[in-house]
């Protein structure tokens, strides 16, 4: 790698990091607001990219975050990585260590060795998507005029994310509301003279194949971990915006469609829900009366990592197949992950792609070419990809790791380490990037297999393996 590469892509990440940086007693409403926070003045010793920040605006780099900074030296990693990762019961880890800025090794244990890497395999659908659809993209969901006046048609462009009401800009869940698409269409109906009674058919063609991934596990199903998958979706196929957990709409575009009828009467129409469904159900050219559009692509990329959503990572994994001319299906989804990591150099030996949500034991990826993506992420000079670094969760902060780096042991990490976690049954791993007490941008991936069930031994050692790195001067 260049030298002019190498600083470009450590200055790509100081705003970032800068600002989410924060130090061990600096409580996150301070990292929030911290143009009203008065800044300890710092010991030179103490890099820029971890010291309390006096304010969020008008930053413009962090000098000391380059490759002038000094390597950790891979025995003194070995040292601390070897004793951290330990399962504390059955099972292993497997890591990789990258120096971000040049990608070199610097700590391997099993790192080539394939193993079911959970929801850390949403950082590669993450790099698939935002390589293939763009970071700015928005999804559309239309209403077509029907084969007659009284007929319309609801046409799925791939939003899962919608809300049963109105619009609501600010947000990624709920950007595009069903409420405000059934104003508009009630509008166009009422200037075109329509009366009487209005049929509602639904467009929902936009993916093929199965709905349901056949190597998912049905208990998995049907405890509400994903469900069946259509390119159009209240709440991500939630029965409400801040439901988690239980089951969940078996066919959500359904679903969507029977929310839309009830909002279209709340709007003054007389509608019901029509018998017609699929790619007939509007004339070609067909007249659009109404369309709401989604978040930005990198927003939902954001809120898939953050919440570790598999049926978000499962519809845009097919539509970043659809972008590029290929089916909406389950095995294009996975052929368009494979063609990423391709096209980002990794390795491809050993990978083994069942979903793209990471739900099934059957998918196998190495700590190394986790680490890779993780790399490209955060080192690419592909601005579309490289928006992807705003999505992993910050230790202690946000998404899935808002909870942990809170004991002693791991208190270090607070508002350093980010990272995407992965959690099945007898599976932990966590890939991300953290930058070290000396300055220097690590790109890191654990993966535990085999372990027993439920450990907090075994999450421990994950959140003290990257704790680790964060305070490492490692020489």
């Amino acid at each position: 790698m260049s030298r002019p590469f190498r600083i470009f892509a450590a200055g790509a990440l100081a705003v970032a990091l800068a600002a989410l940086a924060v130090p061990v007693g600096m409580h996150p409403e301070q990292a929030l607001f911290g143009a009203d926070v008065q800044a300890k003045p710092a010991s030179a010793a103490v890099p820029a990219a971890q010291r309390v920040p006096a304010a969020l605006a008008g930053i413009s780099g962090v000098k000391d975050l380059s490759d002038h900074a000094p390597q950790p030296s891979g025995p003194a990693l070995a040292s601390t990585l070897d004793a951290s990762l330990d399962t504390g019961g059955a099972g292993n880890f497997t890591a990789s260590v990258l120096d971000a800025a040049t990608g070199a090794t610097l700590y391997s244990r099993g790192a080539e060795e394939p193993r079911t890497p959970a929801s850390n395999l949403k950082l590669l659908t993450a790099a698939t998507v935002l390589r293939n659809l763009g970071a700015q993209t928005r999804f559309e969901t239309q209403v077509l005029q029907g084969s007659s006046p009284s007929d319309v048609v609801l046409k799925a462009g791939g939003d899962v994310l919608l809300g049963d009401g109105d619009s609501q800009p600010e947000k990624t869940m709920g950007h595009a509301g069903l409420g405000t698409l059934a104003k508009q269409t009630a509008a166009s109906l009422k200037a075109a003279g329509v009366t009487g009674t209005v049929s509602v058919a639904l467009d929902d063609s936009l993916f093929s194949g199965p709905s349901l991934n056949p190597a998912w596990d049905p208990g998995d199903v049907a405890a509400g971990e994903v469900a069946p998958v259509f390119p159009l979706a209240l709440n991500s196929a939630r029965y409400a915006p801040d439901s988690t957990f239980g089951p969940r709409p078996q066919d959500a575009g359904r679903t969507a469609e029977t929310e839309f009828v009830a909002r279209l009467r709340d709007a003054g129409i007389d509608a019901t829900l029509g018998s017609r469904r699929g790619a007939g159900a509007a004339r070609s050219g067909a007249a659009v009366l109404a369309q709401v559009q989604s978040a930005t692509v990198v927003e939902q990329v954001g809120w898939m990592l953050e919440n570790s959503d598999n049926y978000l990572a499962e519809t845009l994994a097919r539509m970043a197949a659809v972008s590029s001319g290929a089916p909406g299906s389950i095995t294009a989804a996975l052929a368009a992950m494979r063609a990423t990591a391709d096209g980002l150099g990794i390795p491809s030996a050993g990978l083994t792609l069942l979903d793209s949500c990471g739900l099934t034991l059957g998918d196998k990826i190495s700590t190394a070419q986790l680490a890779a993506v993780a790399r490209a992420i955060v080192t690419s000079m592909d601005q579309d990809l490289r928006a992807g670094i705003d999505g992993f969760p910050v230790a202690g902060l946000s998404g899935t790791l808002d909870d942990r780096y809170g004991d002693v042991a791991t208190a270090g990490g607070r508002g350093l380490v980010r990272a995407k976690t992965g959690t099945l049954n007898t599976v932990l791993s966590l890939s991300g990037f953290v930058v070290d007490a000396d300055g220097r941008l690590l790109v890191f991936s654990f993966v535990g297999n085999d372990l027993t069930p439920g450990s907090k031994a075994a999450k421990a050692a994950l959140d003290r393996s990257a704790t680790a790195l964060a305070g490492c001067g490692c020489r």
